[in-house]
């Protein structure tokens, strides 16, 4: 049992952009994702049941990377856990748009506790997201 008493835990992220007709297509065009409320400076995203907002803010944080499983790994990312078959057709789905990956979608820690499939793009004001899937999903916390 946890502290929170929410039948539907859901995050919250609210993230820069520089240009939100950009973030708009980018999100809502080529991910896919409905929109929610929005003002001039401004959009929610419904990320399978979570809320992610864009906000237009011009400057922009420098981008670190750490190493992982042979790939370097661009923090700070966000994401969703998908099923396969959905993380499958997301990344076809990309590769329609002709999107740019960062990580192209492969099986990270093979063989091992905690294997998944996983990819890593950049959205137009070059926030890192990523997507994962796992095959047996009692590994999500799997130490």
């Amino acid at each position: 049992m946890t502290v929170f008493d929410s039948p539907i835990p859901r995050f919250h992220l609210a993230m820069p952009v520089d240009d939100l007709a950009a973030a708009r297509r980018f999100y809502g065009e080529v991910l896919g994702l409905p929109q929610g409320r929005s003002a001039e400076t401004w959009v929610d995203w419904n990320l399978h049941g979570h809320q992610v907002v864009t906000h237009l803010a011009p400057e922009r944080p420098r981008a670190v990377h750490n190493p992982v499983d042979g790939h370097d790994v661009p923090v700070p990312h966000f994401g969703v856990i998908l099923t396969v078959a959905d993380f499958h057709r997301l990344a076809d789905r990309l590769r329609a748009a002709d999107v740019e990956f960062v990580i192209e979608p492969y099986v990270r820690f093979e063989g091992e506790v905690g294997e998944q499939w996983t990819m890593f793009l950049l959205d137009p004001a070059g926030n890192a997201l990523e997507f994962k899937a796992f095959a047996d999903d009692s590994q999500v916390f799997a130490a």
